[in-house]
């Protein structure tokens, strides 16, 4: 997500750097005995690639933002829509979700595998469907959650605004998003991971994702992710357990190589409760 105005202007990165704070190291590291990347990414297909610009630290709306100069190469993107949604969220018209999801367009193709990693009542599911479903049948969403009612709750949303072609290419399984790697095959090149923490809307609030599996599906998804792929995750702060949580995305995200990840976040600094945005975008290899 111009150093020192506001004017919208073209985007050449995915995450809107001019406006987003980079997630810098903490004090503290969560560490683990899973390594966090693969011995051998995977890739896709190479994409038009474009250089990128030097941009300087600055301050704006809140909003933090810093990049050193750089030679890195970085891939032209369909961003119809992501400056409005970026300008709304700002001026507190947008919601994070609606970020989240505008993000998610420019980075997803018909076709692609993709993973929703908590699937909660099925709209994250459905979204990325319609992002992936053709007429080939390539693509396919893997649909995730612990809980049962969740499982059956998306796919009762699917029933309702897919067709049966478009339901072909969804797999839901009701397990730990901590298992990805149980479910998805590792041969796959998945384009997009995204996780929503917390608990379920409108079911038990006591049933919660935690640090530890959370940590653990991303370094899982890490290890799926292609290149020139996201992972994006939304981290509910207001309820018990929220704030650790956060500072274990934050730890995870702080750690990835800077050769080879972008890591940054979206975060309302005066509304202590909303929603954090994180995103991890995998660049393409030299």
């Amino acid at each position: 997500m111009t150093s020192s105005s506001l004017r919208p202007s073209p985007l050449r990165s995915l995450l809107l750097m001019e406006t987003l704070t980079l997630i810098r190291p903490p004090s503290r590291r969560i560490t683990s005995q899973s390594p966090l990347l693969p011995t051998l990414p995977r890739r896709f297909p190479p994409r038009p690639q474009l250089a990128t610009t030097a941009r300087a630290q600055t301050t704006l709306s809140g909003f933090e933002t810093s990049s050193a100069k750089s030679d890195e190469k970085s891939f032209p993107m369909p961003v119809s829509g992501v400056e409005e949604a970026l300008m709304g969220f700002i001026t507190g018209k947008r919601k994070a979700t609606e970020v989240a999801h505008v993000v998610w367009r420019s980075i997803v193709q018909k076709g692609d595998i993709v993973v929703d990693a908590t699937c909660g009542n099925g709209h994250d599911t459905l979204a990325l469907l319609k992002m992936i479903a053709d007429e080939s049948g390539k693509g396919c969403v893997y649909g995730i959650d612990i809980q049962e009612s969740s499982i059956k709750s998306t796919a009762y949303m699917l029933e309702k605004s897919a067709d049966a072609h478009e339901r072909k290419l969804v797999k839901l399984f009701s397990v730990c998003h901590s298992k990805i790697e149980d479910i998805v095959p590792n041969n796959a090149p998945v384009r997009l991971v995204a996780f929503n923490l917390g608990y379920l809307p409108g079911g038990d609030k006591t049933i919660i994702t935690t640090s530890q599996t959370t940590e653990l599906a991303l370094q899982a998804a890490s290890r799926l992710l292609g290149h020139d792929g996201l992972i994006s995750i939304m981290v509910y702060v207001g309820h018990p357990g929220g704030r650790d949580e956060l500072e274990v995305v934050q730890s995870f995200a702080s750690s990835l190589p800077v050769e080879t990840w972008v890591s940054c976040k979206f975060e309302m600094l005066n509304r202590p409760t909303a929603p954090v945005l994180v995103l991890l975008y995998k660049k393409q290899m030299p």
